[in-house]
């Protein structure tokens, strides 16, 4: 892209996260496979869902934001059909099939037809979002509707221009007449804003934590670690029972990177954030995360890492932790009990704490969280049917299609009020609710890993330090060179990030 998005201050682009902490009890802001956004794959399905619907529904008014009118959109507008969306017409949405699946769109698709008269909703999985539909934003024809999540997701920053504005979804009434905007948790739009223009929503409140069996932990009298001191004095307790600290999957190593950044965050404060955000040289260089690098460094040296995971898909690893509990810890975004559902051992009983940090006085209470909204659907300008991309989106945020969510994610959605105070009888879901009333006012979150798509080279970095090929020296040079590639480069639109 030539031009270049406004200036964000913190305000703006964390004001999603920071809305989070008032919500409690569980009514609230918590939990989307791969992070921010972006996190974990599971293999590539091209297998689709479709449905041909019936029911009422006007077709008049063009989508509102659109760089050029939709094929599938006739003009006017109503309440019923605030998009235009026509009779007749096909909307096409490419779902990333991760921790979440993808079968809420189709429930949500079910939804949307009894509201649209011979509409068709097709809905398709995929684990490779960048690789399939990149080519479509070349030839000018993407889907209607993308959830651009998973390890594989395009850069924002390169598709921009190429995205509705959203606001018009936020505007409209859902179907039970509310204006959607009002049934939201504030400040929702903050994450999926670049510069001035609102170009994804974030359809799922995430947060990252440390995940851990509290009937393992209970069994052995084991206490979960704040600090990285105490994590490796619980790693030499594991191996002596023959069981490991960490687990990581190959296309699940940047989960680390995450943990690594959010820890440093509450241990030296917003000057890390910033740092990064702005892509500063050096800025791998902070004691704060070296200080923790060089934690992983000994975890890795000491064997508290189960070995091979370079090598292991990442739910399979995953499971060792979950089902055969060979590894006591995993740092992840919220939906890992959703994501790991059919492989945890009975009574588990999955919980969370804070991420860690080095000392006992970091600069933001060792209670603080980065959480926001993360799962961020696009509308392509260019689509087909833009109008009908917004209208199974405005279906996603009716009530009955985010309870539905709630319920079977076990993580809620943007929509409040969809989640009861026993967290559908999740510990985890529960224990969320706990750590968002512990973190009061200090959520954080930041944009630079998805906005500039450094995910795919992260991985490689990640996967050799984890699997001890290379030190903290050489995990930072990485991540150092990744972040000045994407500084230097003149062509890439750049976001800064004041506060």
């Amino acid at each position: 892209m030539s031009s270049e998005p406004k200036s964000l201050d913190r305000r703006t682009l964390l004001r999603g996260a920071a809305a989070t902490a008032a919500l409690v009890p569980l009514t609230g802001a918590l939990a989307a496979c791969a992070g921010g956004g972006a996190g974990g794959t599971s293999s590539s399905s091209s297998s689709s869902s479709s449905s041909s619907s019936s029911g009422g529904g006007s077709s008049s008014s063009s989508s509102s934001g659109s760089s050029s009118e939709s094929s599938a959109s006739s003009g006017g507008g109503s309440a019923e059909n605030p998009f235009g969306l026509k009779a007749g017409s096909t909307v096409n949405a490419v779902i990333f099939n991760g921790g979440y699946g993808y079968d809420y769109v189709t429930f949500a698709a079910d939804v949307a037809k009894k509201h649209n008269d011979g509409v068709t909703f097709d809905v398709k999985p995929s684990t490779k979002i960048a690789t399939e539909l990149q080519p479509l934003f070349v030839a000018g024809n993407p889907p209607d509707l993308i959830d651009n999540s998973g390890a594989d997701l395009i850069a924002i920053n390169t598709i921009l221009d190429q995205l509705e504005d959203l606001n018009s979804v936020f505007e409209a009434n859902n179907y039970e007449g509310t204006k959607i905007a009002d049934t939201l948790f504030g400040g929702v739009k903050g994450p999926g804003t670049f510069g001035d223009k609102f170009a994804a929503i974030n359809y799922v409140m995430t947060l990252y934590a440390v995940w851990y069996s509290s009937s393992l932990f209970e069994e052995n009298g084991w206490t979960p670690p704040k600090t990285w001191a105490e994590a490796i004095d619980l790693g030499a307790k594991a191996k002596a029972k023959g069981k490991y600290l960490f687990v990581w999957g190959k296309e699940a190593a940047t989960y680390y990177e995450w943990f690594a950044i959010d820890g440093a965050i509450k241990e030296g404060g917003d000057e890390v954030r910033l740092a990064l955000e702005n892509l500063k040289p050096d800025c791998w260089s902070h004691p704060a995360i070296q200080g923790i690098f060089k934690a992983m460094e000994t975890c890795v040296k000491n064997g508290y890492f189960i070995p091979g995971g370079a090598g292991t898909q990442f739910t399979a690893a995953q499971a060792k932790w979950s089902n055969d509990q060979q590894a006591l810890l995993y740092p992840s975004g919220s939906w890992i009990e959703n994501e790991m559902k059919k492989a945890t051992k009975a009574d588990f009983k999955m919980k969370g704490v804070p991420e860690l940090v080095l000392t006992d006085s970091p600069k933001l209470p060792y209670e603080s969280l980065r959480a926001g909204a993360g799962e961020p659907y696009i509308v392509p300008s260019t689509a087909a049917n833009s109008a009908g991309g917004k209208e199974l989106m405005r279906a996603m945020l009716s009530k009955e299609a985010a309870t539905n969510f709630a319920k079977t994610r076990l993580a809620p959605t943007i929509v409040s009020g969809t989640v009861p105070p026993d967290g559908f009888g999740s510990t985890a879901l529960v224990s969320q609710s706990n750590m968002l009333q512990a973190a009061g006012n200090n959520i954080f979150n930041y944009q630079f890993f998805d906005f500039y798509g450094m995910n795919a080279d992260s991985l490689v970095v990640w996967n050799s330090f984890l699997s001890g090929d290379t030190d903290a020296a050489g995990l930072t040079k990485g991540l150092q060179k990744i972040t000045d590639t994407v500084a230097n480069d003149s062509s890439v639109s750049k976001i800064t990030v004041t506060s």
